[in-house]
């Protein structure tokens, strides 16, 4: 079998919740080693929240913290423990990347902050994952996911039916867009350590992340040029039709036909029906200004049909229709199960639990959760501080490989000066990775070979 994409990359997670959790969980489902520090004798909160079999509350049985850590290893330490701190400095000292989502003023109390954490390891990417991110007035703000929502303009925009109040988004979506954001940029990191001679810290504000993706350049950037915005509109598409969610026999479809196409392949669907027939239907604009007039049509025929029926038999006929799924029909669906996303796993606890796959496909090194989420501590015996575990065999730890060569400004020759500190910082370097490194290794370079 195919190591995974990030075999050899290891990784300290600290923090609680979703967001550092589901960040590490992306590296540690595709190879990396992840290291998963928990409080002793309650473990991450999320082993409190369930959903629990029967439930009946477990810590080793929460549904939310198996899915957020499959792959990973848990060490139980206090940092309010002198001796245990003192350990987790250490893993940090060994690590290339360190995982965090705890609050700026805890960090500091630790000696955790990025200033102290790049003095101890000056090669290690550090991934901080907060609301509203490590600078700025509102970097010392007590805050969770809904806060970090809301803050960015949101549930303003998209949330709630115009001219009423704006509702609460879905639980943990700008917790899950920071750590997906997080992880790719942190990977970059790891990768661009070479490029900039030594690791960096990702300030990640999920709220930054959500403005970005969920508002952006539409909405923010175009109130920055001339004062205006886009309004929510609650259910559907105003500037086109139909694009709304309709009721059928056993629930719901997503009805999308905006383009002449798609339109009419669902006046077909619908049996060419004469309401349809409109020289003005042929445009989508003018379906939108008359949609008082069509999705009472559309509803009549979709009365007496089953949402996948209405689905299989528009999108045969090439329109972008789509049941809306409840979750029990989601997880049972083939398409997840041909595409191999729902995966089984074996816990000592939970016996075989069957949770989600390899969001992203790798055919060469495809990833996914390897093993089912940690007990409490298992591992807090067995981990080393640093080392080879998780390495390569053979190989010199990540950290240790990406300032093998002078910086470009010592290997230019107006640079040529031996106390430079281009040329200082090079043989610094150079003394840190040839230490590192296995003795075959340093032996072989001093014969010469590349």
């Amino acid at each position: 079998m195919s190591r995974g994409a990030l075999a050899g990359i290891r990784v300290i997670e600290l923090g609680e919740g979703v967001s550092a959790a589901f960040c590490a969980k992306l590296f540690a489902d595709y190879g990396a080693l992840v290291v998963k520090v928990e409080p002793p004798g309650r473990g991450d909160v999320t082993r409190t929240w369930g959903p629990f079999p029967g439930d009946v509350p477990h810590p080793e049985k929460s549904g939310t913290y198996f899915f957020l850590n499959t792959s990973k290893k848990s060490v139980a330490l206090d940092l309010e423990v002198g001796a245990d701190l003192a350990r987790v400095r250490e893993l940090i000292a060994g690590a290339d990347v360190l995982i965090e989502n705890l609050p700026v003023s805890e960090l500091e109390r630790y000696g955790l902050d990025p200033a102290s954490v790049a003095a101890l390891n000056p090669a290690l990417v550090m991934i901080s994952i907060t609301p509203f991110g490590h600078t700025g007035p509102y970097a010392g703000w007590r805050g969770h996911d809904l806060n970090a929502y809301h803050l960015s303009g949101a549930s303003h925009r998209y949330c709630g039916r115009p001219g009423e109040a704006p509702l609460e988004h879905g639980t943990f979506a700008a917790d899950f867009f920071g750590a997906m954001t997080a992880a790719a940029w942190g990977l970059a990191a790891v990768l661009g350590r070479e490029r900039v001679g030594s690791g960096q810290h990702l300030d990640v504000s999920s709220a930054e992340a959500i403005a970005a993706a969920f508002v952006g350049g539409q909405n923010i950037g175009g109130y920055a040029q001339d004062g205006k915005w886009e309004r929510r509109t609650g259910v559907g598409m105003p500037l086109g039709a139909p694009a709304t969610i309709l009721p059928c026999a056993d629930g719901h479809v997503w009805m999308l036909a905006l383009e002449p196409g798609q339109w009419n392949g669902l006046v077909e669907v619908m049996g060419d029906p004469e309401w349809a027939q409109l020289d003005m239907f042929q445009d989508m604009f003018q379906r939108a200004q008359n949609s008082d007039v069509i999705y009472p049509f559309i509803e009549e025929w979709l009365a007496d049909k089953s949402k996948f029926d209405v689905m299989a038999r528009c999108q045969a006929a090439g329109v972008p229709v789509t049941a809306v799924f409840l979750v029990g029909e989601a997880a049972e669906q083939e398409h997840l199960k041909e595409r191999g996303y729902l995966v089984t796993l074996d816990h000592p606890d939970l016996g075989r639990v069957r949770t989600l796959g390899a969001p992203f496909k790798l055919p060469a090194s495809p990833g996914g959760p390897s093993r089912g989420a940690p007990r409490l501590g298992e591992h807090t015996a067995e981990v080393p501080a640093s080392g080879s575990e998780g390495r390569r065999q053979g190989v010199p730890p990540v950290r240790r490989r990406f300032r093998r060569s002078a910086p470009r400004a010592c290997r230019s020759r107006a640079s040529a000066s031996p106390t430079s500190a281009g040329c200082g910082r090079a043989r610094w370097w150079a003394r840190r990775w040839v230490s590192s490194a296995p003795r075959s290794s340093r032996s072989s370079r001093g014969r010469g070979s590349t």
